[in-house]
């Protein structure tokens, strides 16, 4: 699986571990807080934001999709499960209409939330925060504009952070990587080094992150740049990105999917 569905559900365990224990308690109150959290914070704001053109625009059995979907429908069934005492019709109804086979469809037949142990990866956490940390610069730089219509370069000195990103894009410059994906950007080139020639139109913005690992044993702090400019790609007509060479003509991706069919 992708990481970010793998992050997410990751959070998903801690959410139902605690919402299990406000209900041991009768705290029924916290329950409520920690979904609204979670589904406006974590989801809509986070996860959906990233995941529709992977969605929406890869092919229907592709693994990239695939992956999302199994983190959605994980997500839907902890949360139907989760708010069932409190708006028990709401409940049934969501499992009336899941679009897969599940028996008996019934939220009260089928037993209380259930989690995988493998699910729990805190160290993911480094990985999805320090490149969350330099999506926040990038989008802090363009308020107000379209993220696709500009490609990054992130600048980061070797070390721990750098293997780190690495992790999420493997090539040097990629439209479709996981990197590209949470930046939400054109393209997205990943360095050890700075680029020799940038062009005039550049946003630089520097900063550093610590790495946390193994309760602080391991601890190492490294500098990044985030280098913004203007894509020179058309949008393409299919997924919206900009990655085509003409307006009328389809992305590489798109190309490669709808051709596929």
């Amino acid at each position: 699986m992708y990481v970010v569905d793998q992050y997410v559900l990751h959070l998903l365990q801690g959410l139902a571990r605690k919402i299990d224990d406000s209900y041991k308690q009768y705290d029924f109150g916290k329950v409520i807080r920690l979904l609204q959290a979670f589904y406006t914070r974590e989801l809509s704001n986070f996860y959906f934001s990233i995941i529709k053109d992977r969605l929406y625009c890869e092919k229907a059995s592709d693994p990239k999709r695939r992956s999302c979907q199994t983190a959605l429908a994980e997500i839907l069934d902890v949360l139907a499960r989760s708010f069932a005492p409190i708006l028990p019709h709401l409940a049934e109804e969501v499992f009336q209409h899941v679009p897969y086979i599940q028996e008996p469809k019934s939220v009260f037949r089928t037993g209380w939330t259930t989690t995988s142990s493998v699910w729990k990866k805190p160290g993911l956490e480094e990985a999805m925060e320090s490149a969350c940390a330099m999506r926040d610069s990038f989008l802090g730089s363009i308020p107000g504009k379209n993220a696709a219509e500009y490609q990054v370069t992130i600048v980061i000195e070797p070390g721990l952070l750098f293997e780190i990103i690495e992790m999420l894009q493997s090539e040097e410059t990629s439209s479709t990587s996981q990197l590209n994906e949470l930046m939400m950007a054109s393209q997205t080139t990943l360095l050890s080094q700075d680029a020799p020639n940038m062009p005039a139109d550049t946003t630089e913005l520097k900063g550093t992150f610590l790495i946390n690992l193994e309760g602080g044993d391991i601890r190492e702090e490294s500098e990044y740049k985030v280098i913004v400019t203007p894509t020179t790609k058309e949008k393409c007509p299919r997924c919206w990105k900009f990655t085509a060479e003409s307006s009328n003509t389809l992305c590489p991706r798109c190309a490669d999917v709808v051709g596929g069919k």
